[in-house]
């Protein structure tokens, strides 16, 4: 009978000792999930200041004030403009 519980008292310590991993290999990855929520907030709101910053930066206004002010770019005369149509294929 001796044998017995002492078998069963090492596969006790073993199951407490395999708990007490799972429980800390739980905590480390909650801890590690918790920096990738924080992460990706972050990126999420550097992505929505990109795409306000991308619609400022691609306003016809600003595109058209930057070519006239800071490239010396005029619109063609009228004689120069061609306006093509595309003809439908039979």
């Amino acid at each position: 009978m001796s044998r017995v519980n002492l078998a069963l008292a090492f596969v006790l310590v073993a199951c407490a000792l395999a708990v007490v991993q799972a429980q800390h290999r739980a905590r480390v990855y909650f801890v590690e999930l918790e920096r990738l929520k924080k992460e990706a907030r972050a990126l999420d709101e550097q992505w929505g200041q990109l795409q306000l910053e991308q619609g400022t930066w691609a306003n016809p206004a600003r595109v058209d004030a930057a070519a006239r002010g800071r490239l010396g770019l005029i619109s063609p005369p009228q004689d120069r403009i061609r306006v093509e149509t595309l003809s439908e294929a039979p």
